[in-house]
């Protein structure tokens, strides 16, 4: 069961702290690590993948947490089953992002059932990731407490853009009860702006923080003659 008041969420950045699998950085120290750093640059709370990754920066950092199990690489694979979920609020974080799209899941289960037993389980809030508007309205009436537009681009619904999807932000937060995060190719702070005058409950940033061989290339190519 969590306590936690989503108002201490609002209009602020959330840090997700992860990294790919191979990676030198690919640690739980180490995504612990970054997570304390974006602790001391003022985000209201963290993201972050994997049981080892949640578990560690619950025990190290006393910001909220959304957690989340990555497994597979196409499909529904942000937390695709209930056992997964179920394994993630085990492991400390107060919020458990879940694939929120319409797609069919591994376990069988509707959305709707998804969010229905893992509430009566754990009592943690939920947030759905989705790629389009029909996705996210479908999310909240299957009882999500967030909405975040992390999939857009990555479902065949939306085109993939350099920017994140102002225009399914925007259009999800004019609709929905429920608040709406942005995330997705957030990559500089005119983009989380933006964001927040979309309609934005708030900001996910992850690649454009955490992850030193993106922003490498970006500045390597920009050098490049």
């Amino acid at each position: 069961m969590t306590d936690l008041d989503l108002e201490t969420l609002r209009g602020g950045l959330i840090v997700s702290c992860q990294a790919y699998p191979g990676e030198p950085m690919r640690h739980a120290e180490t995504m612990a690590q970054i997570a304390e750093s974006a602790v001391r640059g003022g985000a209201v709370a963290i993201r972050a993948q994997g049981i080892s990754d949640v578990r560690l920066i619950h025990e190290r950092v006393a910001l909220p947490q959304i957690g989340l199990w990555k497994d597979g690489h196409g499909g529904v694979f942000i937390t695709p089953t209930l056992d997964h979920a179920l394994a993630v609020a085990g492991a400390g974080a107060e919020i458990v992002a879940i694939d929120g799209t319409r797609r069919e899941r591994p376990d069988g289960l509707s959305l709707a059932e998804t969010v229905q037993r893992l509430r009566a389980e754990t009592g943690v809030l939920i947030m759905a990731d989705v790629g389009s508007v029909d996705d996210g309205i479908a999310a909240a009436d299957a009882g999500v407490d967030l909405v975040g537009t992390t999939l857009c681009g990555y479902t065949g619904e939306r085109p993939k853009t350099d920017a994140p999807d102002i225009e399914v932000l925007a259009e999800l937060a004019a609709r929905l009860d429920v608040p709406v995060v942005a995330e997705g190719r957030v990559h500089t702070p005119a983009h989380a702006s933006a964001c927040i005058d979309a309609g934005a409950f708030a900001v996910v940033v992850g690649t454009a923080i955490t992850h030193p061989a993106t922003i490498t290339t970006w500045f390597a190519r920009a050098v490049a003659r």
